[in-house]
């Protein structure tokens, strides 16, 4: 009797100790293995990039404050570095996986990742950002929920569901990116997967038979489901829809929106967006799931179509007939621009904000810089098919931006990003923006390319303020929505239009600010905005990271065999020598009680 009432005891006093330990900001764990497999989602064997043999990856689920260990085993043939999209790494940009801040992970190694998602919610996803490997897979989705004190701006849905869509090519990584460098385009891609799986086969003569496609499964009775869908394509924006059922938008990268209805939503490169979905109709059939190319030819490109099936458990037959229409505006070139505006933030939610914390007030913030980012088709530069970025080919420097500001390396970038176009000759330069730390930063972002882009930033979520058709100016800022804009980390820009954005800097370190168009990135449309506090604290960031690796002009000090990090299995030990040592206190307890 007294030993059990002691083991009750002794139980009760460690879930004690060890809930004060790690109560605030909880460890999740993943395992990460990076290899090839041969998978056939259009029906042609071909080699694709998995995590843990799966295709796409698996899901992080994370709580907002979390810390994040994901531990990287690199068993490809080249070189690799995981991008966390839309995470901010609040001062830790050491952790962003771009090569402007990081050395590659190198084959046969292991690298350790370990961030917090500190005030962050929402829906994101991650993939791999070297060697045009996105195009071979390699990505998955990533979510922060709310921490329970936190609520939700809509009733606890009845499910959560990941949609991965996007365009895909049957030829492998390596062959697009020799096309490229050979100065030649990509192409129409093969299809859209969702799912990483192909197309139902909703029509017999541009569906072969045979091919996997995604079921989505749900019970009726008017239950609803948080649909979380990511672009996580190469370079087409796709329009989304349900057959029969409308989206109620409710978040977007981060930022919980004014909740709206639609029948269909645009979804550009790189985007993400929740959804509620309402299963109120009457299971007659199944449904379609369809997410289809836009902007461009429409008969032309009526195969690149990704289809899945949305099933409710008493569903009475399989989906027949044409799929629903995608929006009817080959004359009004307006719509989706309107519908993009139409995405407002919703101020009065509960959760986190974009940094600082109530600059949910942007319209009132006094700009400090301002750059006007034009980007233009590709063109000739020493002989080479290159992307530029007002005027300038971002070129990555051997030893990472980052690196070579902690140990004052010189000529390793330029600090001279124009912050308007140049007029003269496109150049090939690593040249950054030199952001200042605690400014707030106005992007114009203007596309003078024929195709759509979207544009992403590390490290922040930016409030869109503002796009439309033709030469921004000076005047376009009377235009601008200065109290409900969208805060995320990823915006589109229509071909031959404008978009601005608001960036408050106070996140220190080097963010990538990029066109998620896989192939203008490959081609150098990128560049840096390198924030530095003239204070040197690690209050505003971290120290570099024990496990860090070294390329370029300081490879020397790397050591030569595997630096496997042993991050993660320190804090596993960590753990198993605190519960011990816990027990050693408790038994020594125990027995001076007696």
């Amino acid at each position: 009797m007294a030993l059990s009432r002691f083991w009750g005891w002794y139980l009760i006093h460690i879930a004690l100790f060890l809930s004060l330990c790690y109560a605030e900001d909880p460890f999740v764990f993943y395992d990460f293995e990076v290899t090839y497999i041969t998978a056939s989602p259009l029906g042609v064997p071909q080699q694709v990039i998995a995590i843990n043999n799966k295709f796409p990856g698996p899901t992080i689920n994370s709580t907002t404050n979390n810390n994040v260990v994901i531990n990287v085993r690199n068993k490809l043939d080249e070189s690799l570095l995981m991008h966390w999209s839309g995470i901010q790494q609040r001062r830790s940009s050491w952790q962003d996986g771009v090569l402007g801040t990081n050395c590659p992970i190198p084959p046969k190694w292991n690298w350790t990742y370990q961030f917090q998602v500190k005030d962050q919610v929402g829906s994101f996803f991650y993939f791999p950002s070297l060697h045009f490997q996105r195009a071979a897979g390699g990505f998955g989705s990533f979510i922060i929920n709310n921490r329970p004190i936190i609520p939700i701006p809509f009733d606890t849905p009845d499910g959560d569901i990941v949609i991965l869509i996007g365009d895909w090519y049957t030829q492998n990584h390596t062959a697009l990116r020799k096309a490229l460098d050979a100065g030649k385009g990509l192409g129409m891609p093969d299809g859209v997967l969702i799912n990483g799986k192909g197309p139902y086969r909703y029509n017999d003569t541009l569906v072969p038979d045979g091919i996997e496609y995604e079921t989505i499964n749900v019970h009726p009775g008017g239950k609803t489901y948080r649909l979380r869908v990511h672009n996580v394509g190469i370079s087409t924006s796709l329009n989304f829809r349900i057959q029969s059922h409308n989206l109620l938008l409710a978040e977007s990268e981060g930022s919980y929106t004014v909740q709206q209805n639609y029948t269909s939503l645009d979804i550009h490169v790189g985007q993400s967006y929740s959804f509620l979905l309402t299963t109120d109709q009457n299971a007659s059939s199944d449904y379609y799931i369809v997410a289809s190319a836009r902007f461009v030819n429409e008969s032309q490109w009526k195969r690149v179509t990704g289809v899945a099936i949305l099933r409710y458990s008493n569903s009475k037959g399989k989906a027949s007939g044409p799929l629903p229409d995608p929006p009817q505006d080959e004359f009004d070139k307006t719509f989706s621009m309107n519908q993009a505006r139409s995405i407002r933030w919703n101020v009065s939610a509960s959760g986190a904000r974009p940094n600082p914390q109530g600059s949910f007030r942007y319209g009132s913030i006094n700009v400090t810089e301002v750059y006007v980012l034009r980007n233009k088709p590709p063109e000739t530069i020493d002989g080479k098919r290159r992307a530029t970025l007002s005027g300038i080919s971002f070129v990555n420097p051997a030893t990472p931006i980052r690196l070579a500001d902690q140990y004052k390396i010189k000529g390793v970038y330029k600090l001279d990003f124009p912050d308007k176009p140049l007029t003269g000759p496109p150049k090939m330069e690593t040249s950054v923006i030199n952001g200042t730390y605690r400014g707030f930063m106005e992007v114009i972002l203007q596309n003078n390319d024929t195709k759509m882009h979207t544009y992403h930033m590390s490290g922040y979520a930016f409030f869109v303020v503002g796009m439309d058709y033709g030469e921004w100016s000076e005047n376009s800022r009377g235009t601008y929505n200065k109290w409900d804009g969208i805060a995320r980390s990823t915006t589109q820009v229509y071909p031959g239009a404008w978009t601005a954005i608001l960036i408050s800097l106070d996140n220190v370190g080097v963010w990538n600010l990029r066109t998620e168009n896989l192939d203008s990135w490959y081609l150098g449309q990128e560049t840096y905005v390198r924030v530095v506090n003239p204070e040197a604290t690690n209050k505003t960031e971290f120290p570099m990271p024990d496990n860090a690796l070294f390329c370029g002009a300081l490879s020397k000090l790397q050591k030569p065999q595997d630096v496997s990090s042993s991050l993660a299995t320190s804090i596993i030990e960590g753990r198993s020598k605190l519960f011990f040592t816990v027990l050693m206190i408790a038994s020594t307890l125990f027995l001076v009680s007696r």
